[in-house]
């Protein structure tokens, strides 16, 4: 009965976080004049909701058949061999694919003949296929290369832990897979080559990251005489436990290591040359003094659009500024009575350089040593391990996957860089990866050790990830799709949930990281507005940034520059975080001693809140 009640509360709030109403009246197929004097029978909404169930089902297969890289995430091994084609033409098979579906749903059901839930389902596809397609307007405004989702550090990731390899045709896939990976990089170069001739580039510091990681991919054995690269040795690894599980035996062990090679020699690296050439011919080309994407061509529309795919709603980027200058001032507030508690008398100002600067102080960072990240690892594994502890209690519905924590592949790893998840397979296969950058320790204090492992972790990102991957009895389209504003809000609200559990946050720094973790996302919707809307220098953020943080310069402009090439992404977080805390209030004050968190998270993970756009 609560359960019941509280989904109808948060049904109820959730109509004013979107334009579901005026989609569904736009959408909805039109009524005959008898059926707009009755009602559908039970009959016919259990036989409509049937049909858009199943077309959602055959859909959804289709498409993902379309994706060699989207089946080898799901832990799935057809078109094993294969990478994505990333061509223009290929774009728009892609484009011209949503637009047909799209089309086929609107004029093949009958909207007011679906349950609430198939209705839901409805207007999810309906959101995600039209901000695809308002996206695609775009399409020569996002950079093809930059250092944040680094596409073409993607491919060797994608090889090492995604790629499983169980028997001799899985590494002949992983072999062919070398070679598509030269394909699709020239591919993608072809892009960035149109998107250059728009006169859009990234800054000019994108390029030096592409090519600096670029190098590393191909820095190595059997590259050049050094140490095995990282995907000779995965290759070499993968092999070596065919032979042991007597999959192979060691001459076909030989001719396959061959094999690996020569697609890494003939078509591998030189894919990767061919991009380093490009992006070296490309930087003279780009702005020194980088700039926000509404100075360059079609800017201002192109920064609106993506404020709106990243939020999900149709906040200004002057409202968003303003939001996020409230809740600095909030939480300077709260950093304060932090610090007291920690015993620090100066000012919060020099609590910054304090904490920032002290790095000798082992209450306050890990060695800069291998002891010192392999402490970090055990210590965020051992915060992540007591949280689940205390799950039971918050939440009815868990993960069935498990989850791990890594540090960063060396070809990939920057100092100061952001923290980041892998999910699981559906089928729990494989483990979520909450992944490390831990080059530089100095970068990695210990107070934000607890908070970011609840953010990538338990009960973020892995527990809303695993669970909605997990789901029964909704399209399994469902089940994979994703809005920003809700993945990293519940990501973000997670933090703050934490220390309503016992045991956490214990001491003062742990909570002063809690706090400067939530300060950096509420810091984020000032910085990305004033970059790509006001007309902010990096220098204006990165200054900005410190002042209200103890953030390290290189943690700060690693930020910055992230914001930079990922224009609106930053304001997801406390737009998404706002929502759920704003749901839990109404929720709280309509069940009032009937409110029970479980019921509450349960709801929100089970399928009504990840399928509304904020």
């Amino acid at each position: 009965m609560k359960l019941s009640l509280l989904g109808s509360v948060i049904a109820l709030a959730l109509m004013g976080c979107s334009d579901n109403q005026t989609a569904q009246q736009q959408n909805q197929t039109t009524p005959t004049a008898a059926e707009q004097t009755a009602a559908p029978t039970a009959e016919q909404v259990e036989a409509e909701t049937a049909r858009l169930n199943q077309w959602f089902d055959e859909k959804y297969e289709e498409g993902i058949m379309r994706s060699p890289i989207q089946l080898a995430f799901l832990g799935r091994k057809e078109r094993q061999g294969e990478i994505d084609q990333m061509s223009e033409a290929a774009l728009e098979e892609d484009l011209a694919f949503t637009r047909k579906n799209l089309e086929e749903l609107k004029s093949s059901f009958d909207y007011n003949k679906l349950t609430d839930d198939a209705k839901i389902s409805y207007d999810v596809w309906v959101h995600e296929a039209e901000a695809d397609i308002a996206a695609d307007e775009f399409r020569y405004n996002g950079y093809v290369f930059e250092q944040m989702n680094a596409i073409h550090t993607f491919f060797p990731t994608l090889l090492i832990s995604f790629h499983t390899v169980e028997t001799k045709v899985d590494m002949d896939n992983f072999i062919n897979r070398l070679k598509e990976t030269g394909r699709a990089l020239d591919q993608l170069v072809e892009g960035s080559k149109k998107v250059a001739e728009k006169g859009v580039r990234p800054p000019y510091f994108a390029f030096e990251e592409v090519i600096k990681s670029s190098q590393a991919i191909i820095t190595g054995a059997p590259f050049d005489d050094g140490e095995d690269s990282s995907i000779w040795s995965a290759a070499k690894g993968k092999i070596a436990a065919l032979v042991e599980k007597e999959e192979i035996d060691e001459q076909t062990a030989e001719q396959l290591t061959s094999q690996v090679k020569d697609n890494l020699m003939n078509h591998f690296q030189p894919a990767y040359e061919r991009l380093i050439a490009w992006q070296k011919l490309d930087q003279p080309n780009a702005s020194k003094e980088a700039q926000g994407v509404s100075a360059l061509p079609n800017g201002v529309a192109y920064y609106n659009e993506r404020l709106a795919n990243q939020t999900t709603t149709s906040l200004t980027a002057d409202e968003i500024h303003e939001i996020g200058l409230s809740e600095v001032a909030r939480l300077r507030e709260e950093m304060i009575a932090s610090k007291e508690a920690f015993g620090f008398e100066g000012s919060l100002a020099e609590y910054f350089v304090f904490l920032r600067d002290t790095k000798d102080d082992e209450r306050l960072y890990y060695p800069n040593t291998d002891e010192g990240r392999q402490g970090y690892i055990d210590d965020a594994t051992a915060a992540i391990n007591n949280i689940k502890t205390l799950l039971p209690d918050y939440f009815g519905i868990l993960p069935k996957a498990d989850m791990v924590v890594k540090r960063v592949e060396p070809f990939r790893e920057q100092d100061g860089a952001a923290q980041h998840y892998y999910p699981s397979t559906p089928d729990g296969s494989r483990p979520g990866i909450y992944y490390a950058h831990l080059s530089d320790m100095t970068a990695m204090p210990k107070r934000e050790l607890e908070v970011i492992a609840y953010h990538e972790g338990l009960p973020g990102h892995h527990m809303q990830i695993a669970i909605a991957q997990e789901l029964e009895g909704v399209p399994t389209f469902r089940t994979q799709a994703g809005f920003t504003a809700y993945i990293e809000g519940w990501a973000l609200y997670t933090e703050w949930l934490a220390k309503q559990m016992p045991g956490t946050y214990q001491d003062p720094l742990s909570e002063f990281g809690r706090l400067g973790s939530e300060m950096w996302r509420a810091i984020r919707l000032v910085l990305d507005t004033g970059l790509h809307a006001k007309g902010w220098t990096e220098q204006q953020a990165v200054d900005y940034f410190k002042e209200n943080s103890a953030i390290t310069e290189e943690q700060a402009r690693s930020e910055v520059r992230r914001y930079m090439v990922l224009p609106g992404q930053a304001t997801s977080y406390k737009i998404g975080m706002l929502k759920i805390q704003e749901l839990l209030a109404k929720a709280k004050s309509e069940l009032g001693e009937q409110f029970d968190y479980r019921e509450f998270h349960d709801v929100i993970l089970g399928g009504v809140l990840y399928h509304c756009p904020f």
